[in-house]
């Protein structure tokens, strides 16, 4: 049974936890304007330039370009897998994890050589622990997140793919919708895609400058790349709104469950002077006996 002095030692102990959730409930919430600003302001701009490559690729003979040729069949695809180097976010990097596990299950007899990159210690972890192999790996990415850094993933990705040793990439992300949600999306990055001919709003082809393989030659690897820091700016934001949320629930439950053990500390207390109280009146009646 509970004593009053290990009541008071865990009530002590859970308001000490409960300062340090409300801190990072704080922290989180200020990161998060600043993150989710940053994945607002570039989707129009991603979405753009992705209308006018798809636009472009289906104008122009797919062959002679590496990141527009599909390679035939697809027996050999990469899961690009975005999580974060910390937890206490909620079911942020589960939910990630999952999603391309789940991927890799429901696509392993159609195409057997799947592999996996993976940006962040926990996605890490959670694939080495299921024994999947990583190809590559990528840490303290999403900390001061930057473009330069999701350069250098892309550049592996167009690498690779250049070379044939992929014949299909795909991005595996938290697509930030708020503080309280977010969309695990499944997207393909490589080979990219043409439009719709029913889509294209004019027949007529563009006027390159200097040339066409010089134009695509520059801005097929900046589609890639510009792709990669969006799906990471997304990753950002719903990483800080994961956090935010799950501290400020655990701020709560810390509440409670303190409210819960000062109501049981105070039962204890009434019962052990009222103890006494009988203890001492049965004293004085026998000494009057």
């Amino acid at each position: 049974m509970a004593t009053l002095k290990s009541i008071r030692k865990r009530i002590a102990s859970v308001r000490s936890t409960r300062k340090i959730t409300k801190a990072m409930k704080m922290v989180a919430a200020a990161r998060l304007k600043k993150a989710e600003d940053a994945a607002r302001a570039l989707r129009p701009y991603a979405r753009r330039l992705g209308e006018i490559i798809h636009s472009l690729a289906a104008r122009t003979d797919r062959s002679k370009f590496a990141l527009l040729n599909t390679h035939g069949e697809v027996d050999r695809i990469r899961l690009v897998v975005l999580t974060s180097d910390k937890g206490l976010c909620g079911a942020f990097n589960s939910n990630v994890s999952k999603a391309a596990s789940a991927f890799i299950r429901e696509q392993r007899e159609a195409i057997p050589n799947i592999g996996v990159s993976v940006v962040g210690k926990k996605g890490k972890a959670y694939f080495e622990r299921r024994k999947v192999p990583i190809d590559r790996y990528y840490h303290d990415v999403l900390t001061n997140l930057s473009f330069e850094k999701a350069e250098l993933i892309g550049q592996d990705i167009v690498a690779d793919y250049t070379r044939q040793e992929l014949d299909a990439v795909y991005l595996v992300y938290n697509e930030y919708k708020s503080a309280i949600s977010q969309k695990v999306v499944v997207e393909k990055l490589l080979p990219i895609e043409p439009a719709p001919v029913e889509s294209l709003d004019t027949p007529v082809d563009y006027l390159y400058e200097p040339s066409q393989e010089t134009v695509l030659d520059e801005i097929l690897p900046l589609q890639v790349n510009v792709q990669v820091y969006r799906a990471l700016l997304e990753s950002a934001a719903s990483e800080m709104g994961a956090r935010m949320t799950a501290m400020e629930s655990a701020t709560d439950n810390a509440g409670d469950l303190i409210d819960r053990l000062t109501l049981q500390y105070n039962k204890l207390r009434q019962a052990a002077i009222t103890k006494e109280l009988m203890e001492i009146i049965s004293g004085a009646e026998a000494l009057k006996g």
